[in-house]
Formats: C-alpha cells, sequence, structure tokens
C-alpha cells in the first residue's frame, strides 16, 4: 500500500504524459495554479476534493485514480475504518472512496460524510456520469443545485453528476453512500 502523495504523484504524471500535455496545460485546463500541479506530481501538497476533481476532470479520468489503494477482493471495510479520506477546501465535507471502478467499467463507491454549515457545490463531471445516492445518517439536501432535494436514512436519490450538483448536511453527522457511475 503506498502513500496518498505518492499515488496522486504517479497517477498525475502518468495521466497528464498519456495526453501529451505539459504541466502548464494541465494547470490550465483544471484552472489550477501551474504550482500545484508541479507540487503534487512531486509527491507534495495536501489536494482538496475539488483540485483533485478539476484534475480528473480536466485529464478526463475518474477522481478515483488518484485515491485507489488497488485492494483485492473480497474486500471488508468496517465502519469507522474506511480508506484515504480526501476532504474539502470549501466545506466540511470528506469523501473516502470505497472500492474504484476496475479496468472496462465504469463505477466507483464512497462513503462521503459531511456537517452543517457550508454546503459542497460540485462542478459537472465528465459528459454521462450519474451519482446514486443512499442516505446513511442524518439529513441533507442533495442534487441539482438548482433543485437539490431533502433526503432521510434510507432514501435513495439518482441524478447529473455532469451538471453542478450539492450536498448539504441538514443536521450533524451526515453520512451517505455514493455510486458515481460514468456512461
Amino acid at each position: 500500500m503506498t502513500d496518498l502523495g505518492d499515488r496522486i504523484a504517479t497517477t498525475l504524471r502518468r495521466e497528464r504524459e498519456r495526453r501529451d500535455l505539459s504541466v502548464s496545460e494541465l494547470a490550465r485546463r483544471a484552472g489550477v495554479a501551474k504550482a500545484t500541479v508541479s507540487q503534487l506530481e512531486n509527491g507534495g501538497g495536501n489536494p482538496s476534493v475539488e483540485t483533485l476533481w478539476a484534475l480528473a476532470s480536466a485529464l478526463e479520468v475518474p477522481f478515483a485514480v488518484f485515491v485507489d489503494e488497488g485492494a483485492h477482493s473480497p474486500t471488508l471495510i468496517r465502519a469507522g475504518e474506511a480508506g484515504t479520506a480526501v476532504a474539502s477546501s470549501a466545506s466540511a465535507y470528506v469523501a473516502v472512496l470505497l472500492s474504484a471502478s476496475p479496468p472496462h467499467a465504469r463505477r466507483d463507491i464512497y462513503l462521503l460524510s459531511a456537517e452543517p454549515g457550508s454546503p459542497r457545490l460540485s462542478d459537472p463531471h465528465p459528459r454521462g456520469t450519474v451519482e446514486h445516492l443512499v442516505m446513511v445518517s442524518g439529513r441533507g439536501r442533495v442534487g441539482p443545485a438548482d433543485d437539490p432535494f431533502e433526503l432521510s436514512p434510507g432514501d435513495y436519490l439518482s441524478y447529473p453528476g455532469d451538471a453542478p450538483h450539492v450536498f448539504e448536511a441538514l443536521t450533524p453527522g451526515m453520512s451517505a453512500v455514493c455510486v458515481v457511475e460514468s456512461r
């Protein structure tokens, strides 16, 4: 198992070079500083969810390629012992990759948690992305940014991930399982 910074560095450089992009061009496409891309490729920094999503979108790869630990089946993750968490820089929101999509399949599974305060606003992911969410605990406002739904434990919602969307805790301890599907 490798360190998150090492995984991000290796993956970022590999995916950038596969597309024959310079550090400057990737930074421009992702809307992040060139120094940030360089720092991440050198194993430094502590990127936010927003930065990794922007880089993934610019490289046209799933977010999961940066955080997947490459576990082999079977995989049991006990509550509270989930893998690498990536926090938002804009809200009390954490995403933990539970299962990355294997090659030639197109789905990733996340455990999300949030606290009341600033909502997690997501820019559109690549075209064809659909998010499937099951609320586990607490109540929240989730879905399309312009018309989110209020969800309670056990509620399921499917919504376009390729349009702006929101994940907002209405009560403390909100958590959900989200399957991100690329079509």
